[in-house]
């Protein structure tokens, strides 16, 4: 049986301007998801976070490697059915572009209605009476329905900590372009680049 998600030897290099050629930032992603669950992901500005999503969801083009989504090669699937398979929401939650590098119909159908992977981008947590209640139970309906849930948050506040170790069961953490799995809240607020990410709100040992 298929893997949900796999990120198999996934590199993105993006090279500075003039010659001869820099390298001036390279992401590397090696992970697999073989079951329902939702996942936090943390690290510092410029880390990478938004171009793993975007290589995930295929609107990022890799360099290296590649994503499948229920055995499926996102990169080969037609760029308007991508979205069935692993779907980006950016901050406002609007869905991210694709790059057109081949003629779609060139490329494979997705073969289902509705997407797998569900990657939220910095989501905005309002502090309205139950808003963010009612966020934390869409992640948890999104989970119970059998999908894989990415929720990448850049914590400035304590409650945003909260709402990581609540909603998450596991987490990945992304630092000058590596990024590195850590199986529960525990171990993830431990590790010491962790720790020295949050500052003061890292929680005392």
């Amino acid at each position: 049986m298929a893997s949900l998600l796999k990120v198999d030897g996934l590199v993105k290099r993006y090279y500075a301007p003039g010659w001869p050629r820099r390298v001036a930032f390279t992401l590397e992603a090696d992970f697999e998801v073989d079951a329902p669950r939702t996942i936090g992901l943390l690290g510092p500005n410029g880390s990478g976070k938004t171009t793993l999503f975007e290589l995930v969801t295929g609107s990022n083009v890799p360099t290296e490697g590649r994503v499948s989504v229920d055995g499926r090669d996102i990169h080969k699937v037609r760029y308007r059915e991508r979205d069935r398979l692993a779907i980006h929401y950016h901050q406002s939650y609007q869905v991210r572009a694709f790059r057109r590098t081949v003629p779609s119909f060139l490329l494979e159908r997705a073969g289902r209605d509705r997407p797998r992977v569900h990657l939220f981008d910095e989501p905005q947590f309002a502090l309205q009476d139950g808003y963010i209640g009612f966020m934390l139970d869409f992640f948890a309906r999104l989970r119970r329905e059998g999908n894989l849930v990415f929720l990448c948050v850049h914590p400035n506040e304590p409650w945003h900590l909260d709402i990581l170790r609540e909603a998450c069961e596991s987490f990945l953490f992304v630092r000058r372009g590596r990024v590195a799995p850590f199986d529960g809240y525990a171990s993830l607020v431990a590790d010491p680049d962790v720790r020295t990410y949050l500052g003061a709100l890292a929680p005392p040992h």
